[in-house]
């Protein structure tokens, strides 16, 4: 083992062959907690609600002995609950350092770029005009999302796409689709208003193995392919002509990401609607944590996860269960974010 730069900071890793593994110290310790802090709080989740049960008899019933009571309400009740929860912020997280690595802008995320509103209108169109099953508006939300993000990608191209270009176009895109979803609920009757402007709020109630097991596969798909493509958009945050200089293929790159992007934060919507802002703040917490450079893909997404499943639980133990959709916490707490972080650029004169 050779240590590179200051111990605490990283380390690199030999193997016999000439392999090696640069570790750095301080993202893996935050990882570790933050994963930590992710499967306590999920625990203490499920036994949230108006069936109250004790973390020894969550773990005892997840281990197979519970009494029959107790495996229905964790197993099939609160279970899936949990883990749409996780893999709903997992996949923003690593969505908005996607989208703010590809722009390197903190702003130049799914939230102010329009991909969110543009799941809304997808959603709301099958609600509104054609009564859909819960199937059908989770399927219109992602072909909203993907649409949208094909909108602002080709409107911000002009020789690449680059940052604030990028931003400036989603916030035109996301105007855009906002008008159409107040026009979509002026068309709607009463009992689809009241459905549409529920899943508007962003909640993981009455979420069930039929949400879990699509979000899964699109996670065990695109989270290894990002990862595997990790070195190609460190480079790129070095600006497209050093990346083109180390032999990556910028356009190649930055479009499989977006897509990538696109797709992790639409299904995310698709399965729990617009959870607002968690994709901006996620990936900026992580970073702040591990004080490490470039896109800080992995930590962003342990950060997601334990920010919605710790949001939550807040909701549920402050207001009581299901009184208070999760999508208002994390969209009151990320509202202040921005605001903060809208401040800091200011002042830094990068706006």
């Amino acid at each position: 083992m050779k240590t590179t730069g200051t111990f605490h900071r990283s380390r690199t890793l030999r193997a016999p062959g000439g392999l090696s593994l640069r570790l750095d110290v301080r993202a893996v310790t935050v990882v570790v907690l933050l994963l930590a802090v992710t499967l306590a709080a999920s625990v203490v989740l499920i036994g949230t609600g108006d069936f109250p049960i004790p973390a020894g008899d969550v773990l005892r019933t997840l281990a197979g002995n519970g009494n029959a009571g107790q495996e229905f309400i964790v197993t099939e009740l609160r279970l899936p609950r949990a883990l749409v929860g996780l893999l709903v912020g997992a996949s923003l997280g690593l969505g908005g350092a996607l989208f703010q690595s590809v722009s390197r802008n903190p702003l130049g995320s799914p939230d102010v770029l329009g991909l969110g509103q543009g799941s809304t209108a997808g959603a709301l169109v099958m609600i509104v005009l054609f009564s859909g099953s819960a199937a059908q508006v989770a399927l219109g939300a992602l072909v909203g999302g993907l649409v949208t993000g094909l909108a602002v990608y080709l409107l911000a191209w002009k020789q690449g796409v680059h940052g604030y270009r990028l931003v400036l176009v989603g916030v035109g895109v996301c105007a855009i689709a906002t008008a159409v979803n107040g026009y979509l609920l002026t068309k709607a009757d009463l009992v689809d208003a009241a459905r549409a402007y529920f899943w508007m709020t962003g909640s993981l109630a009455g979420r069930d193995w039929d949400q879990v097991w699509p979000l899964l596969v699109l996670c065990a798909v695109l989270v290894p392919l990002v990862l595997g493509n990790a070195r190609g958009l460190r480079m790129l945050e070095m600006g497209d002509d050093v990346a083109y200089a180390l032999g990556v293929r910028v356009e190649r790159v930055r479009l499989l990401l977006t897509v990538s992007a696109v797709l992790l934060t639409s299904g995310a919507t698709a399965a729990a609607g617009p959870v607002g802002f968690l994709a901006l703040t996620a990936p900026q917490l992580a970073r702040r944590l591990t004080r490490s450079p470039g896109p800080n893909l992995v930590p962003s997404m342990f950060m997601g996860a334990a920010l919605l499943i710790v949001a939550d639980w807040a909701s549920q133990w402050v207001f009581g269960a299901d009184q208070l959709p999760v999508g208002v916490v994390t969209g009151s707490l990320g509202g202040v974010h921005l605001l903060w972080l809208l401040v800091t650029e200011r002042r830094a004169a990068r706006i």
